[in-house]
């Protein structure tokens, strides 16, 4: 997977902000049952890393849906 600092978010449609948002979920998931693991053995450490590197990639999966949301409104404005 890219790394966000080599991507340019400015040329990404809608779907494809969507698909990126979808794939930092699944990662935010991996590392949050990955912590809770950790915790549960004691191994404080690596839980708070696992929790640390969640909360990174929730924080871009809602940058992501952020993005696809204004790029929608830009296109289609907003239907009443």
């Amino acid at each position: 997977m890219i790394t966000e600092t080599e991507k340019d978010k400015s040329k990404m449609k809608p779907q494809e902000h969507h698909k990126e948002a979808a794939e930092h979920h699944e990662e935010a998931a991996k590392h949050h049952k990955e912590a809770s693991k950790m915790y549960e053995s004691g191994d404080h450490k690596s839980a708070a890393h696992h929790a640390h590197s969640a909360s990174g990639h929730s924080n871009a999966a809602e940058e992501h849906e952020n993005e696809a949301s204004r790029k929608h409104a830009a296109t289609f404005g907003t239907k009443k």
